[in-house]
């Protein structure tokens, strides 16, 4: 019996995955994202906020059997980690489908649901699957593998059927905090040979870009909050463990106070079980400033437990106004107007570790008019969530598969570069393995 493979989205773009594995009547889905750019690569923006009968008119939603539309359901949707361009279409699926993800996928996803606008994993679809732990689904052996991503909780899904292996890689790097999950991954393998890997490449197009590792990134970081002249304004996403423990190890260092809000707050709280982070509400060197935004909706949000649990170590603009050098502050382009009064404190110095292209964003903007304004300097600190060229190459040639197909890239045909056998798909087409 053969594994029947069909990218129905992510084929040739980055961001949007979405995968169907059939072996007889056993359908999986790998992920369910929404794309992060449309066909002249320019990026998509309100999608979130678009009725699913205007995603389906749109062909943002893909046309797969059962998934989105009525008919014969898939047996299970795994989910590869928490970031919406593979999640992003997960709350249009048919609810009687059972969603696997790691424990971390369901934290992270909790947090962006509570306070960033992003998918629900409702708990009575939720099945765990725990990295190196193999799970039996219909015809198919599935076993995750932790991998380093800009997001807790990634993995790549192995897929075993009928003497045949089909390895997910999701998305994943090997210059962040935990390289030796790659290391572990390629040894594990050596005894399970792949028939296809589906390859994640969004730097594939960029043989010479090589940036920063986290722990580099980090000590950049501690240099540019300890040469602050006034508050840091830190802008990274809370969900980027990685980058979230930088700042705290970087601040705590440099011995200023660090200054969530509740949304990364929320976060260390969930984490607290999972891996070594401090708890606000028990650590001296964090506080929590709850945004006007947050004091207004949490009880419309229902977040009042997450107010009580993080009011112990709540600061109020004027304390931190009163000795702004002093503070290492998580922020966003909303709070120029909301909290700050369009009043920046002299010489704030912020710290953007995203993504570049966000900066081309009107908010972004005004952020650097009001910087300014007040003396200060919008510095830009970050790295790739995302493999690198070089890496790919090396990656691939370790796990030795038999195919490489190529996805979450722009620019599919460069995999030449990783001389194994490579098979460039179409969405919507099927390959038998």
């Amino acid at each position: 019996m053969t594994i029947r493979l069909t990218i129905h989205r992510g084929s040739h773009t980055v961001g949007g995955n979405c995968i169907e594995i059939e072996i007889g009547a056993t359908r999986l889905i790998l992920d369910t994202g929404m794309p992060l750019f449309g066909p002249d690569r320019e990026p998509y923006v309100g999608l979130e906020r678009q009725s699913k009968d205007a995603l389906v008119a749109s062909g943002i939603l893909p046309q797969v059997p059962g998934l989105f539309a009525r008919g014969d359901r898939p047996t299970a949707i795994l989910i590869s980690h928490a970031h919406q361009d593979h999640t992003g279409l997960l709350h249009h699926s048919q609810t009687a489908i059972p969603i696997y993800a790691t424990r971390g996928t369901s934290k992270m996803m909790a947090a962006g649901f509570r306070f960033a606008g992003q998918p629900y994993l409702p708990r009575d679809r939720f099945r765990e699957v725990v990295p190196g732990q193999s799970l039996e689904l219909g015809e198919a052996t599935i076993t995750a593998f932790s991998v380093d991503h800009s997001i807790y909780g990634a993995v790549a899904f192995l897929i075993e059927a009928h003497g045949k292996r089909v390895l997910y890689s999701g998305d994943l790097r090997l210059h962040g905090r935990k390289p030796g999950m790659a290391r572990a991954l390629v040894n594990i393998l050596k005894d399970k040979p792949v028939d296809v890997l589906l390859m994640e490449g969004t730097h594939i197009g960029h043989p010479d870009y090589r940036g920063v590792t986290e722990y580099e990134l980090e000590t950049t970081i501690n240099g540019l909050i300890e040469s602050a002249p006034g508050i840091v304004l830190a802008s990274f996403s809370p969900q980027h463990v990685d980058r979230l423990v930088a700042f705290l190890r970087a601040t705590r260092r440099t011995g200023k106070t660090f200054v969530a809000d509740a949304y990364t707050g929320y976060i260390l709280h969930l984490l607290r079980t999972e891996m070594s982070v401090p708890a606000p509400e028990s650590t001296e060197w964090i506080r929590i400033f709850f945004p006007k935004f947050f004091k207004e909706s949490f009880r419309r949000k229902g977040l009042e437990n997450v107010f009580a649990l993080l009011s112990p170590a709540n600061v109020e603009m004027e304390e931190i106004r009163a000795n702004a050098s002093r503070y290492v502050m998580m922020f966003r382009p909303s709070m120029l107007e909301s909290d700050f009064g369009r009043n920046l404190p002299p010489k704030a110095r912020c710290i953007f570790s995203r993504w570049h292209g966000y900066l081309d964003r009107p908010e972004w903007e005004e952020v650097r008019r009001d910087l300014a304004n007040a003396e200060g300097d919008l510095v830009e600190a970050h790295t790739s969530g995302h493999i690198y060229h070089r890496d790919i190459v090396d990656l691939v040639q370790k796990i030795g598969p038999k195919l490489v197909i190529p996805i979450h890239t722009f620019e599919p045909e460069k995999f030449s570069a990783v001389h194994a056998p490579v098979r460039v798909m179409a969405d919507g087409e099927p390959y038998e393995v």
